[in-house]
């Protein structure tokens, strides 16, 4: 289980296709803290740690995971969002995630404001997915707030801090991020459709 913020960014230095799986090595500061077997999400993904060595560890996608987010899109050198696992005794500073994504989107807008950011969001509805307005949406493992929710999109509100500390620096429009919906929400949509 994950909070949604973000504890470091990591750099993608290896990218290794096996049969349907991609191996993903990454530097980071937190990497030579990092076991084997442990759970750390990775741009919202949660991934088990497989091997670590030298400031690096590495983590496998396997097809279903790369089918359902966007870690195949990932380039080496490219910035990832790293957050270990909750610690029971912490403060829950994000919202509950879970590091299960339930689908991508594509960003459609990005403003730059006087002082923050303003990211929209459009996503495939269809699967059953919902954002409410002032309600929790974790975007690329990313605790956040939505600000203008619509039938199939989203926007949220970036403070200088999450843009320079996060990887949606990096986002534009036409970039695919990972979407996890907020647990509690999905868990009501689906008493409601019973």
């Amino acid at each position: 289980m994950f909070t949604g913020i973000i504890e470091t960014l990591g750099k993608i230095t290896d990218l290794r296709a096996e049969h349907g799986n991609l191996h993903i090595t990454v530097e980071s500061t937190i990497s030579n803290e990092l076991k084997i077997d442990q759970s750390v999400a990775h741009n919202g993904v949660c991934l088990t740690v497989v091997a670590v060595a030298d400031g690096k560890h590495t983590v496998t996608a396997i097809e279903e995971t790369l089918n359902k987010t966007s870690l195949g899109h990932l380039k080496t050198g490219e910035p990832v969002n790293l957050e270990r696992c909750m610690q029971m005794n912490a403060r829950l500073d994000g919202h509950i995630v879970q590091g299960h994504v339930d689908q991508t989107a594509i960003c459609t807008q990005f403003d730059e404001l006087d002082g923050s950011w303003e990211y929209t969001f459009e996503y495939d509805a269809s699967i059953g997915n919902v954002t409410v307005e002032k309600g929790s949406i974790c975007v690329n493992g990313i605790s956040l707030t939505v600000v203008n929710s619509q039938a199939n999109s989203f926007s949220v509100a970036i403070i200088p801090y999450t843009f320079e500390h996060t990887n949606l620096h990096n986002v534009r429009v036409g970039s695919v991020v990972n979407l996890e919906f907020d647990i509690i929400g999905k868990y009501v949509a689906r008493l409601m459709n019973r």
